[in-house]
């Protein structure tokens, strides 16, 4: 994909609208669902309580819900993961973005992170859920960034993802280039994390992302229309 012909339609069907915050009232969900309606952006991007709430917000309008899982740390054991993703798609999550364990990836347990993998993606396809997996790369090296992305070359889940956005570090260029490169077109890759302009979102989108999430959704869409795009 290149972000000099890419469409404003195409554009904003890439955005995952995100908001994640502890303090998120209904007042908050209300809002970020009709934005997402308005500018039909792929997803809502949530914490997993509120899925139900935003679910009946959103029934018809095509947008769907994500539901964060282990968020954001990862430090639930796989039993609890696979039990918050079965009661999100259960609320009526279309989407699920889950946080791997990031200790037992740097201990270099990697039959832990691909029994992990394995399991949540299973749930996911077995009821034609799009499943995505959280790396935090901001706290791995490159070389353990290459081994979850090898893992997920095998597992196949739908996306690899750069970030929660609550880490010390977010999405960064050099990064989703190395994801892209191990996965190619086995599995698609989203940036998160500090992606507030279209000047950043176009080069994540020329590394090889294909889904971006963000809070600043609307104002990257503005921007690549004030410059031009169409």
């Amino acid at each position: 994909m290149n972000s000099k012909t890419i469409t404003k339609e195409r554009l904003a069907g890439m955005m995952d609208h995100t908001f994640l915050k502890a303090f998120a009232t209904h007042a908050d969900f209300d809002r970020l669902c009709r934005e997402a309606a308005e500018n039909h952006f792929a997803m809502v991007a949530i914490n997993s309580s509120p899925v139900a709430y935003c679910k009946t917000i959103l029934a018809g309008t095509g947008v769907h819900v994500g539901a964060a899982i282990s968020f954001p740390l990862g430090q639930t054991a796989v039993e609890t993961k696979v039990f918050e993703t079965k009661k999100a798609i259960e609320d009526g999550a279309d989407e699920i973005d889950y946080v791997l364990n990031i200790g037992e990836l740097k201990m270099g347990n990697t039959a832990y992170i691909e029994d992990e993998m394995r399991r949540i993606t299973d749930v996911c396809k077995s009821r034609d859920i799009l499943i995505k997996v959280i790396f935090e790369n901001c706290y791995l090296t490159k070389d353990e960034i290459r081994t979850a992305a090898e893992i997920a070359r095998k597992v196949k889940p739908d996306f690899i993802k750069t970030s929660t956005g609550f880490g010390t570090g977010g999405a960064t260029v050099e990064d989703v280039a190395l994801m892209k490169s191990v996965v190619e077109d086995t599995v698609r890759v989203k940036a998160a994390g500090g992606i507030r302009n279209w000047e950043i979102c176009s080069r994540m989108i020329d590394a090889g992302a294909e889904r971006i999430g963000t809070s600043a959704s609307i104002e990257i869409v503005q921007q690549f229309v004030e410059q031009g795009g169409k």
